[in-house]
């Protein structure tokens, strides 16, 4: 018999699909098989919010696809950020608190602290200096130069002066003691602090000059230097009581030489015309009387004016504008006050027209107040000066006005011979002429 066919068999039944391993703590799902429906970008139903996936793994040849990043290594880390942000936190703390505690132990609110030391000052030293240095000017200078406290029936004064021999004679100006010139006190005050009342031996209105004396020996003095040999430019100290600061001392320069000041009230006939010396050392009021020195320490100066701005300006200090009498005129009227009590002045006898305004000095063509033009008999009538002549120069030296011709004039001493050159009408001449003498004592 034909052989029987085989019984056709069941299909077997497909496996049943492996379970899926449980997902790995920390991933959000399990990875899916390829082509599965997350591979087409459906979110697992218990991730209903999670991003599809922006890259087809299907594409991939292989099959493969890129694992889920591992959650574990997210878990640890966090701790360790959270650790390290605590402990800075506790260290800012920590070293707040400590700041805190140490500023208020340290300082106190207004910034003392008690703890600090700026060490040991250096061991003391000389307080010696150079002989020609200006302290060592200065050291020389001071215990000769003192102050004036001056009463007067109707006024006060103070200003400054130099001791000029050891007996007690000092050399000041005319209008520091004029207060006092009739009737009052003369108190003088000494470097060492002590004090000694001062007789006026004399004075001299035309040169503002004074010699006062006390009662004291073996004082220190100050040595007179000679005021023709200085030059623009040298080193000077004015050493005085400026507003009453006994002992100042200031430095500067010869400005300029030959400047003619007058000073004084010529209402009363005390100007003083003098032929000064500028410098821009500091003299202020009470300075008066007081000596401008050298470099070698030797009175070259009196300091007895200052420049002072317009009236609208504030101030009447220094502007670096002061003027010294030269030494060598105060040496020759001090000597003439000591020797006789009285002192002169050289003149060449003639009155001046104050209204010509130069070049020149006019000689008056007619009389002025009763004063003839030439004093008949006088210094310039022996030598031929006439009424109307211009003076123009003395020994060389110009002159622009009145008031320069007779401070030219009172440079020299009487009996002096000088060259005027003169203009009368249109020519100019030389004329010596020999100054002659007249009392300036009051």
């Amino acid at each position: 018999s034909p052989p029987t066919p085989p019984a056709p068999s069941e299909p077997e039944p497909p496996a049943p699909p492996a379970p899926a391993e449980p997902a790995e703590q920390g991933q959000p799902f399990a990875p899916s098989p390829a082509g599965s429906a997350a591979d087409l970008g459906d979110a697992p139903s218990q991730f209903p919010n999670a991003v599809p996936p922006t890259q087809d793994f299907d594409d991939d040849p292989q099959g493969f696809e890129q694992p889920a990043p591992s959650r574990k290594s997210g878990l640890r880390a966090r701790p360790v950020i959270a650790l390290a942000l605590v402990l800075a936190l506790l260290a800012g703390l920590v070293g707040g608190v400590v700041g805190f505690v140490f500023a208020n132990r340290v300082f106190t609110n207004n910034g003392v602290n008690p703890s600090v030391s700026l060490g040991s000052p250096p061991p003391p030293g000389s307080s010696a200096r150079p002989a020609d240095s200006v302290a060592g000017i200065a050291a020389k200078v001071l215990p000769t130069v003192v102050s004036l406290d001056v009463a007067g029936p109707s006024q006060s004064d103070t200003g400054s002066g130099f001791i000029i021999r050891s007996d007690g004679y000092i050399l000041t100006n005319n209008h520091v003691i004029e207060a006092a010139a009739s009737q009052g006190s003369i108190t003088v005050g000494f470097n060492d602090g002590s004090k000694a009342t001062a007789t006026l031996v004399g004075r001299d209105p035309a040169y503002d000059l004074a010699v006062v004396k006390v009662d004291k020996k073996d004082l220190p003095t100050l040595a007179l230097g000679n005021s023709d040999d200085i030059v623009v430019g040298d080193s000077v100290l004015a050493v005085g009581s400026p507003l009453g600061l006994t002992g100042t001392v200031t430095t500067g320069i010869v400005s300029a030489l030959n400047r003619p000041v007058t000073t004084g009230d010529s209402s009363t006939q005390d100007t003083s015309f003098i032929n000064a010396i500028q410098t821009d050392a500091a003299i202020n009021p009470g300075n008066s009387g007081g000596p401008l020195v050298n470099s070698a320490g030797a009175a070259i100066g009196i300091n007895s004016a200052i420049a002072t701005l317009s009236q609208g300006s504030s101030g009447s200090g220094s502007i670096g504008v002061g003027f010294a009498i030269p030494i060598n005129q105060a040496r020759r009227t001090a000597e003439e006050i000591i020797q006789t009590g009285k002192s002169t002045k050289p003149v060449i006898g003639v009155t001046l027209d104050i209204r010509y305004t130069g070049p020149g000095a006019k000689i008056a063509d007619n009389a002025i107040n009763g004063a003839a033009p030439v004093t008949s008999g006088g210094a310039a009538d022996k030598a031929g000066i006439k009424a109307g002549d211009i003076v123009l120069s003395v020994n060389g030296r110009t002159v622009n006005t009145a008031d320069e011709l007779i401070v030219a004039i009172r440079s020299y001493k009487p009996g002096d011979t000088v060259t005027l050159k003169v203009q009368r009408g249109g020519s100019t001449q030389d004329i010596k002429v020999t100054l002659a003498s007249e009392s300036t004592t009051k």
